[in-house]
């Protein structure tokens, strides 16, 4: 299951959004497309269901909306707001 890392907040709209990272203060924002993407990536089990909601929401091949989607997860999670980036995890003390 895709998520954001935990210290990453989403505000999600029909007309865009934004991604707050607590550790940087940094906000990320979204495109309307790319919002939609993150709300159906954070909705789904897989990113090929999330493809497949993409594809029926925006009336596109699924071969594109998947593309359009793994571009966005891409995005995320070189900008380390992912919960896969997290790597170890690490335990406070």
């Amino acid at each position: 299951m895709w998520q954001l890392r935990e210290s990453a907040h989403a505000v999600l709209t029909d007309e865009g959004g934004a991604i707050l990272d607590e550790r940087t203060g940094r906000w990320t924002h979204l495109t309307p497309t790319a919002a939609a993407a993150v709300l159906l990536l954070l909705a789904s089990v897989t990113e090929d269901q999330a493809a497949s909601r993409f594809a029926e929401r925006y009336g596109i091949p699924v071969r594109q909306a998947a593309r359009d989607v793994r571009t966005v997860t891409d995005m995320l999670t070189s900008q380390q707001l992912t919960a896969t980036t997290l790597g170890a995890r690490r335990w406070r003390r």
